[in-house]
């Protein structure tokens, strides 16, 4: 087993991973099933039970496998598990701001702060230097700062124009796009921020540079499922228009997701 470069005994963050893992799945399954009760709207039924299935089919395995690669010493696992953990946070923020007025909106709360904290305990607990000395000149620093900035950039204007076009009465948003908003103003300057400390070569840029493009991958293939999915699960027609565009998103990012990860294998060998 490969020697992780971490500065403490990780297992607490992998189980606590794991713990949030199965409140992920616990509600994205209640969500399937009893989908009535906990939506108690047509717009979130929409919007929520496509995603619960794609939370079920991305989400889990890309949490539980990051959980599964580290613990056998694999570099890649360890930075993985930032990203899945950053998804959960993306789409349980959108799921309380959407259910704020419902019983959902503390568990789905919850749920955000533990992933938080996993998060952070995650991150400090890695040796950012050891990361950067293993990773320099092995990965695409170029290329995936600026996938990540230009994307962070893109949709952080995106939804500051939203806000704004609320605050001026002209625009409404309501439910799951208030919630997809909310989400997007949190975690897009994050992707900023790594890109620009990744540009830099900063050790916390190559510590969670791979996490990012992780979580935007992540991101773009599971809204590819949820427009595949809407018709079957909803009255909602198939948005071809949305689909390309957001294919092509998902390429893009890919492509540099797809070089870290080569970059990080050759440089384990």
């Amino acid at each position: 087993m490969n020697t992780l470069p971490v500065k403490h005994n990780p297992s607490l963050s992998y189980t606590l991973s794991l713990v949030v893992a199965g409140l992920m799945t616990l509600a994205s399954l209640a969500g399937v099933f009893f989908q009535s009760s906990l939506y108690p709207d047509e717009g979130l039924r929409q919007s929520f039970v496509a995603n619960d299935v794609v939370n079920l089919v991305i989400g889990l395995p890309s949490l539980a496998g990051s959980v599964w690669f580290a613990r056998r010493g694999r570099l890649e696992g360890l930075l993985f598990l930032p990203g899945a953990l950053l998804y959960v946070i993306y789409n349980y923020l959108a799921y309380a701001v959407a259910m704020s007025q419902t019983f959902l909106f503390l568990p789905c709360l919850s749920l955000v702060g533990l992933s938080i904290y996993t998060l952070g305990r995650t991150i400090l607990g890695m040796d950012t230097t050891a990361i950067k000395n293993t990773l320099t000149g092995s990965v695409p620093e170029r290329l995936a700062s600026g996938v990540l900035i230009g994307f962070g950039v893109l949709f952080f204007l995106r939804t500051i124009g939203q806000a704004a076009g609320i605050l001026a009465g002209q625009i409404s948003l309501e439910g799951a796009e208030m919630g997809v908003m909310m989400a997007d103003l949190v975690t897009t300057p994050l992707w900023v921020v790594g890109g620009i400390l990744l540009w830099r070569k900063r050790p916390l840029g190559y510590a969670c540079g791979l996490g990012l493009l992780f979580q935007a991958s992540m991101l773009f293939v599971g809204l590819l499922v949820f427009f595949l999915l809407q018709p079957f699960l909803s009255t909602l027609p198939f948005r071809v228009e949305d689909f390309v565009v957001i294919a092509a998103m998902s390429l893009v990012c890919l492509i540099p997701f797809g070089l870290f990860v080569k970059g990080i294998l050759s440089s384990s060998r």
